[in-house]
Order: C-alpha cells, then structure tokens, then sequence
C-alpha cells in the first residue's frame, strides 16, 4: 500500500457495497420466510397428494438456497465494514500526518518522504541549519527507530527531529494499512459458492469456516461495538440490542449467531434468525463427521458355550467399533435426531393452521439445548412455557415440541383466533436416571435462574398489546424445577400447571409466585411418581408431631386438581389420561384442561369426578 493509493482511497464506496450486501441477505431472508411460512404452509393447508409433496420438497431446497444466501451475504457485508474500520483508522492516521505537515510547511514527497526546510541561525555569524529529506521507512528497524536515533544523535535544525517524527507516522499509517488489506484480502475472497443451485452439507461447513475466517479478521471491528453487557438481565440484554446501528446488528448476527441466539430479552425474530443459522451448520458439521464412520456391527453379541450352558457376550468387532467410534457416534446420531425433529416442526407450520415455529435456543453440545415456539410469543396475548422432566435432552426433543404443538391445537379449539405460542423449553440439564438422578434436587436448583431468566426475556422482548399472559407448565421432573425457581428467586408467571409432579419444593400453592387459585395440578390414573418422588421433593408443611412432606397433588398444598378422566359419551368425547406420559395426548381431558388454563378460561376448567 503506498501513500497516493492510500490518500486516494474511498472507503465509504466499500461501505455502500457493505450495505448493498446486507440489504441482499435481508431480501433473501425475507423470500426464504415466505417460501416457509406463506408459500409452502399455504400448500400444507390446502394441498395433498404426490404432486403437492414433490413441490415442497423443491421449495425446501430452494429455503436452503436462500437461507445459505442470507448468511453468506451477511458475511461480505460484514467482512467489508470490518475491512472499512481498519482502513478508516490506516488513512485516518495518514491524514492527521500530512494535515502536521502542512502546518510545519513541510513537503510530503509520492514515496512519503519529508522534507523540511533550513532551520534558523542563532546569531548573526552562525549559517543557518540546512534543511533536508527523511525517507518513509529509513531506518531498517521500522517506524519509530529514526525518532529513537534523533534522541542519540541530535540535529543543529530543530525541523528535522519534527520530519522524523511524521515520517515515522506515515510508514506506520502505511504498514497498517498494508497490513490490512493482506488480512481481509483471502478472507473476502473466500466469501464464494459453487456454481450450482444445490446447497450440500459441505456448504454450509464452508460457511462455519468462512464465519471463523471473518471472526478473526475482524476482531478489531468487534472490539468497537460495545458487546452485550456481562451478567445483563433481559432488560439489559434489550436494551443493547437496540442500541446497535444495524451494521452493527448484522456483525453479531454473521459472526456471533450462537451468542445472539441465546440472549433473553432479544426479540424472538432475531433469536431465531441466528439460531436457524448454527442448526443449519451444526447439522452439516455433524453429518460430515458421521459419514466417515463404520456402521455400527450388526452382530453386537454372540452365545459362547461354555461347560455350564451358553452365555451371550460381546462380540470382539463390536468391541472394538464401541472402543474407537462408539461414544462419537452415539453423540453425533443422537444430535442429528434432535435436529431433525426440530426441522419436522419447521416443516409442519400450515398443517391444520399451525402458525410458524420460532427458535428461541440451540445447542448441540453435552446433552443438548432446544427452546422452540409455536407461534410467536413476542406478539401472543398468552404464552405457555413447557419444562420436560428426567430423561429431557437434545434427542428425544421431538416428544416435547409434539406436546407444546397439541396444546397449541387444543387452546386454538377450545378459544379459536386466541393469540397463543407455546413453547418447549430444554434449557437445563435434566436428570437421566429415574434411579441415579432424579431423587437429587441439584439439576432443578442448577437450571431454575436459566428458566427465570427465561420468562424475564419474554417480558423484554414482548411488543403486542397489553401484558402477555404467562403460564408456567412442568411435567415430571420439570414440576420440581419449576417450584425450585419459585423458591429461589421470583418467577414470572401468571399460572403454573404441574402434570405428574413428584414435588416442587415448597409446601403449598401460596409459594409460587403466582395468584392465590392460579396453580393446577393433574395426576391421572396409574402415574405413580408423584408418590415415588414425595420423600425427595416434596415441600414440608409443619405440624402437630413435625413437618409433613407435601406434593400437589395432596389438598393440603392448596392447587386446583383438574380431571384427568373421560368425559362425556359418544362421538367427540374426551378420552381419560393413563399413567405418566398421557398429559398431552390428543382428545383427552388433561389437555382441554390444561388449554383452557392457557387461555384464562378458569370457569371451564372441570375437576376429578
């Protein structure tokens, strides 16, 4: 980079094409949301057939396609803002040295060198100090050493001294900037896609390298943008969000998807937006990492007759697959399995009038994250926020959307045109073992401030009319997460459902945080964990002779026991709820229930016979 390309340089015209870039990903994103949510959920209302399946398969290829655009493009636009930053600050620094030297009147040659003129005599006798040139970049020890020289040996003419300075400040200017435009170069130049119309898993791992390449490159853009404050309250978290320029927006949202997707109080668009991108690449990543495997043996154990009779073990090549791939392959099949159940959900948006699904939390790591709404709960007059119980993680998602989907289609009957999301929220560590785990209140207690949190977010980021009305659903386990969060802290909720609770931790209703007669409680016949679970989660209500464990299923906690038996004869009758897992089952009077609580219809709801 040398002075004249640097002077002459217009970074605003790489900024106007930033913006251009930008304005492409957002038309991309918008064509994409139409195909999903208007084109192909029109089909599904209204369509059946081959013919119709075979449409929206192309159309969900053609989503890919710009969905792929949108993150790509909102690359380049970002790549080049961050390239404008960083030369904007270069030339900036140039400029500030040639307005200096305009002032001392000295001449800035093409090479950047500086010259500058005699200095004065001393007297009358003495000739003055001649003047003289200072090279850009003189001295082999680089910008500052002629500077550091002058001190060691200091010149008659006070201007030269001066003259090393902003030379040394130009070759600096010119560095940075040179160095610059070798680090952004490869990285925009690498903003490429194939020359066809099929957006492969190999795609969409290019754009995850291409996000890190930009992430580097751009660190020192990044660092200008305030980032979200550190511990913030969704309150905060909003109000950052907000304050960002939509440059701004656009780089959290091209480099830092997994960050903005997981900030409460954001609003559930954005949330969405950049958690479809991270499923979309860790979908492609893991797939890429799975197709290298062996399959997994077929032949897993084999009879070994031994002089006492036959005994089954392990196989050695089983072994031996297990012992190299096993806990890879496991993690990797079980991921792409929650994944794709949240893709189902996706696609589902149209069929019998369910509304878009909206991604609000996602992570493949551990045992998994997933937060997913029906509907959208930015704008919904009532939201219901659903914790599943032991043995919730990323690959068995799919039971707990199906549950919050049925709700939604159960509130729709029972008040049609209400305005209601509901929403699945994996967002703890849940016990796995009935045995193991489950007695142990560590994993309730360690995920209730992410659940509280939650339901502040749904506050901050609420924008349709009035106050949102909030019911806090738990199933299982997740009762006890919910009555840990209440005990703990202030939980945000309006109503609280409990469906097959072994305990909440507190004592009685009046401890929830919500309304007196706004907590229900269902447990249906032959579900006998809230017996199991009473010694280890129950609250303790003290009295004569000591304290009594309490669950809420007994009337001394003080919840509305709502009916889980059949009701009614004949055609469209409500079927009755069977042990532990038949809370949400469609056509049962444990779900009409729990919908009519959702919408505020109290006086409906029907208790046990």
């Amino acid at each position: 980079m040398d002075l004249a390309t640097l002077r002459a340089l217009n970074p605003s015209e790489f900024a106007q094409a930033a913006d251009g870039y930008r304005a492409t990903s957002n038309m991309a994103a918008a064509a994409k949301d139409h195909i999903d949510n208007i084109v192909a959920a029109g089909m599904r209302k209204s369509l059946s057939g081959a013919a119709r399946d075979a449409a929206l398969a192309e159309l969900k290829q053609l989503s890919a396609n710009f969905h792929y655009t949108q993150i790509e493009c909102g690359l380049v636009s970002t790549a080049l803002n961050g390239f404008v930053h960083d030369m904007n600050a270069a030339r900036g620094k140039l400029l500030s040295a040639l307005g200096d030297a305009e002032v001392f009147k000295f001449t800035v040659g093409a090479d950047g060198s500086i010259t500058y003129p005699a200095g004065l005599a001393r007297n009358g006798v003495e000739l003055p100090p001649p003047g003289g040139t200072v090279a850009v970049g003189a001295s082999p020890q680089g910008p500052g050493a002629q500077s550091a020289l002058a001190h060691l040996a200091p010149d008659p003419n006070p201007h030269r001294a001066e003259a090393i300075a902003l030379a040394d400040r130009v070759a600096a200017a010119l560095k940075e900037a040179t160095d610059a435009d070798a680090k952004w170069e490869p990285k925009i130049r690498a903003l490429t896609a194939d020359d066809d119309l099929t957006v492969s898993v190999y795609d969409l791992a290019d754009a995850q390298s291409d996000m890190t390449g930009v992430e580097q490159a751009g660190q020192s853009y990044l660092d200008s943008i305030s980032g979200p404050p550190k511990n913030a309250t969704p309150a905060q978290n909003a109000s950052w969000w907000k304050g960002l320029t939509p440059q701004e927006q656009e780089a959290y949202l091209s480099l830092h998807p997994e960050l903005v997707g997981k900030l409460d109080g954001l609003p559930a668009e954005v949330r969405d937006e950049a958690n479809r991108v991270v499923l979309d690449e860790k979908q492609a990543e893991y797939r890429i990492k799975l197709d290298p495997i062996p399959k997994e043996p077929a032949n897993k154990t084999t009879m070994l007759i031994t002089t006492t009779g036959p005994v089954e073990i392990t196989t050695d090549e089983w072994s031996n697959w297990n012992r190299k791939y096993g806990d890879q392959y496991r993690h990797l099949t079980a991921s792409l399995n929650g994944m794709e159940a949240i893709q189902k959900r996706f696609d589902l948006s149209g069929t019998e009038g369910l509304p878009e699904a909206y991604l609000l939390g996602f992570s493949p790591e551990g045992r998994g994250r997933a937060i997913v709404a029906t509907g959208n709960p930015d704008t919904a007059e009532h939201q219901a926020v659903y914790v599943p119980g032991t043995g919730a993680k990323l690959e068995g998602i799919g039971g707990g959307i199906d549950r919050m989907t049925e709700l939604w289609r159960q509130t729709n009957q029972v008040s049609p045109g209400a305005s209601v999301s509901t929403i699945t929220w994996l967002g703890y560590d849940a016990p796995q073992s009935i045995v193991k785990d489950a007695p142990s209140g560590d994993f309730a207690y360690a995920g209730a401030p992410a659940y509280r949190h939650f339901l502040d977010g749904l506050d901050a980021s609420h924008n349709g009319p009035g106050e949102p009305h909030r019911t806090a659903i738990g199933h299982s386990y997740g009762t006890t997460l919910i009555g840990a969060a209440a005990q703990k802290g202030e939980l945000n909720a309006d109503d609280v459902i409990f469906a097959g609770s072994p305990g909440v931790k507190v004592g009685s209703a009046e401890q929830m945080d919500v309304p007196k007669g706004h907590v229900w409680n269902e447990e249906a016949d032959g579900d006998k964990v809230p017996d199991w679970g009473r010694f280890g989660h129950g609250g303790i209500q003290w009295k004569i002779g000591g304290g009594v464990f309490v669950i809420p299923s007994d009337d001394a906690f003080g919840a509305h026991q709502m009916n889980t038996h059949a009701e009614g004869n004949g055609p469209g009758h409500l079927k009755g709820s069977e042990g532990h897992s038949e809370y949400w089952s469609p056509g049962t009077t444990a779900l009409k229930n729990q919908a009519l609580v959702v919408v505020g219809k109290y006086a409906d709801v029907t208790a046990p016979h």
